[in-house]
């Protein structure tokens, strides 16, 4: 008795299951497949430091690199509290030994700026304190979280749009969204992929001649955020 009243209950959800899913299918819809997407200029510029003792003419020690390295940051009012950190964290100082006797300290940072100009102000003024092992390691935009949920609520609006005109010639009209799915969301500034927006460094006085101050001109491309959504709409 208790396997037949199972059986039953069984028979009776696929049943409603099967209805539910005729049911939608039936529903006169709309499908619309809509893309936006922008341009913005990265906000977060990542600089990894190397400081070694063989990289300079000098052969200034990496301390006195180190040194140099801080009085330029706070020369440029740059807070290194929030913008600086040490790499390496769990060795502070790399050692490499040559010829068995010389040990050569080898100590990494990493830098975060917020803008291109002040990039080329960095670098510019490392190089001159004989520090030239400064590369850019990551670009990133601070407020991509919502960007993104913006351009997802741009996009529905948009197929929304899109969808009413499609049956405006009909005389119809669109009801409510019965099936929504975010198909695609990308920038161009996935770390997972390895991506950095590219940029491009000018000498200022190849622009500005003898009246430039050596510094260097530095633009970053435009990094690209998109979104793709899937829309049903009822068709009334």
């Amino acid at each position: 008795m208790k396997k037949l009243g199972l059986l039953l209950i069984i028979v009776f959800l696929t049943l409603q299951s099967q209805s539910q899913t005729k049911n939608f299918i039936d529903q006169p819809f709309l499908e619309t497949i809509v893309e936006v997407d922008t341009l913005v200029t990265p906000d977060k510029i990542h600089l990894m430091i190397i400081l070694n003792e063989e990289d300079n003419r000098n052969r200034k020690s990496t301390e006195e690199l180190e040194a140099a390295m801080f009085r330029v940051l706070k020369s440029l009012n740059i807070n290194m509290e929030n913008s600086l950190s040490v790499l390496d964290y769990s060795s502070e100082f790399k050692k490499y030994f040559l010829s068995g006797q010389k040990v050569l300290k080898t100590k990494m940072y990493a830098l975060v700026l917020k803008d291109a100009e002040t990039v080329g102000h960095v670098m510019a003024d490392l190089e001159r304190v004989e520090i030239s092992n400064v590369s850019i390691s990551k670009t990133e935009y601070s407020k991509s979280k919502l960007l993104l949920l913006d351009l997802r609520a741009k996009a529905i609006a948009k197929a929304k749009l899109n969808a009413e005109n499609m049956v405006a010639p009909l005389n119809q009209k669109i009801g409510k969204a019965i099936y929504i799915s975010d198909i695609e969301t990308e920038s161009s500034e996935n770390p997972w992929k390895g991506e950095i927006a590219g940029f491009h460094i000018r000498s200022a006085s190849g622009i500005y001649g003898n009246r430039a101050n050596g510094n260097m001109i530095i633009d970053f491309d435009k990094m690209t955020f998109s979104t793709k959504v899937n829309v049903k709409f009822i068709i009334e």
